[in-house]
């Protein structure tokens, strides 16, 4: 019980469903109280401990499903295989049956327990015993499509193929009937465990094609993401999103009480001989993070905008003080429309009122430094993601510069590559002179790292 359930978790986990640990003893208790003879109650009991959403629960049922699914050998196979052999047994065999096979049908003692077992038809038997030597062989460590041939091949192996190759030339010699029925069964169970590697394949590799597809996608280029995958690239960044919060909304919980101060402790505890009912903590000041961010949805980078807009949309999660503006030839606000809505609301909203324009960087600077500009102080991050285009309008650096001599720091995500800086109506170059930090954020890749750092920054 135990081995099967660490497989099930193992495959759980590998259909996106978050077993810990404790979640896992829990289910362990749960299914020894209920066991495994009811299918039923073994599913909901499972659901009810390891599914903690409506996407969870969905994905470890078809989980359950799939992985308690047995593979069956070919019934039209064998069927046909005893009716032909059946009719030639009639029409070719003698009156008296040939040694070997005189028992009604029954398979020859001297005969391997494979072929005894394929003979007699004991389909609870072969399937016991293909799940046997699936675990003997390793079947959920198959990760890749290609390795179906060595998986199958162990498993033929565990249940004792090469005794069954030798059984059946020596039936082909004395009883070529029985050793045609006994060839019929061997191709059913060779289905059978093809059938069982595709399962495991289904189970096992799923977190493994999952994780390579995620890594190409991390680094593709986002303005270059074909249509097809332009929701895995979503929700690739709501992963990132999440490890986000995940990475920098606890640390800060656990940091509040600070560091023991060990001597002060100690001074503090004199008069008991040292013993610590006094603890004394160290606090290091950190500065409250404040973020402001500038995101371009121009039409020059609607492929990656709605990207930008789904990361900035996490950082009003991760950090407090966070305030957020759009712009395309004019600029606005949007921390309201980000924090009260859906990111698929969210950017549909903001789009439609700013997305998708011709970019003007200096209007929309003039639009800031006019009515948000007191929002900048010494404790502020600036956060600009764009591609600095501005087409050939007056880019005002000289607001830029501004910006950065009130905030403590400026920095400039763009999704263009480095080569392209300066050419055509870009002005990076010129705005780049008044940045603290100017990265290029072409992949998700790189917008993670460049998002992390900025928020660690205030860990």
């Amino acid at each position: 019980m135990r081995e099967n359930l660490h497989r099930f978790f193992r495959a759980a986990r590998g259909a996106g469903v978050h077993v810990s640990p404790a979640e896992s003893i829990d289910a362990m208790r749960a299914v020894a109280r209920v066991g495994f003879s009811d299918r039923a109650i073994l599913r909901d009991s499972l659901l009810l401990t390891l599914a903690k959403s409506q996407d969870e629960k969905l994905a470890l049922g078809d989980c359950f499903d799939l992985f308690f699914s047995q593979p069956e050998l070919r019934q039209d196979q064998s069927e046909t295989g005893d009716e032909d052999n059946a009719s030639q047994e009639t029409d070719q065999s003698p009156p008296s049956a040939p040694s070997g096979d005189t028992d009604g049908g029954q398979p020859p003692q001297e005969l391997g327990p494979l072929a005894q077992m394929l003979l007699s038809q004991d389909s609870n038997a072969i399937a016991a015993a293909i799940a046997s030597a699936a675990g003997a062989a390793s079947l959920s460590d198959i990760r890749y499509s290609t390795q179906r041939g060595i998986f199958s091949s162990r498993i033929l192996d565990a249940m004792g193929l090469q005794r069954l190759r030798d059984d059946l030339d020596a039936l082909t010699a004395s009883n070529p009937a029985l050793a045609e029925r006994l060839r019929t069964a061997l191709d059913g169970l060779r289905e059978a465990v093809r059938d069982t590697v595709s399962q495991g394949l289904a189970l096992y590799a799923r977190e493994e094609a999952e994780n390579l597809r995620n890594e190409i996608l991390r680094n593709a280029p986002l303005a270059r993401i074909e249509r097809r995958q332009v929701e895995e690239m979503r929700s690739l960044i709501r992963q990132i999103a999440r490890r986000l919060r995940e990475r920098f909304s606890k640390p800060r919980k656990r940091q509040r009480r600070g560091h023991l101060d060990v001597r002060r402790t100690l001074r503090r505890n004199a008069a008991w001989g040292g013993v610590p009912f006094l603890t004394a903590w160290k606090r290091k000041h950190r500065d409250k993070p404040k973020i402001v961010a500038l995101c371009d949805v121009s039409g020059s980078v609607a492929q990656v905008s709605d990207f930008f807009l789904l990361l900035i949309h996490s950082l009003h999660e991760v950090v407090d003080d966070v305030r957020s503006y759009a712009f395309s030839s004019h600029l606005i606000e949007v921390s309201d429309i980000l924090e009260t809505k859906s990111p698929q609301e969210a950017m549909a909203e903001i789009m439609s009122k700013v997305g998708f324009g011709s970019s003007d960087y200096g209007s929309s600077l003039v639009d800031f430094e006019k009515d948000w500009m007191s929002a900048l102080t010494p404790q502020t991050t600036v956060i600009v993601l764009g591609d600095a285009r501005s087409n050939n309008l007056d880019p005002r650096a000289d607001i830029l510069r501004r910006i950065s001599e009130r905030s403590k720091r400026l920095v400039w995500l763009n999704p263009e590559g480095r080569l392209a800086w300066g050419f055509g109506d870009s002005e990076m170059p010129r705005y780049a002179t008044f940045c603290s930090v100017v990265r290029q954020c072409a992949t998700a890749q790189q917008l993670e790292r460049a998002v992390s750092d900025i928020v660690a920054t205030y860990q």
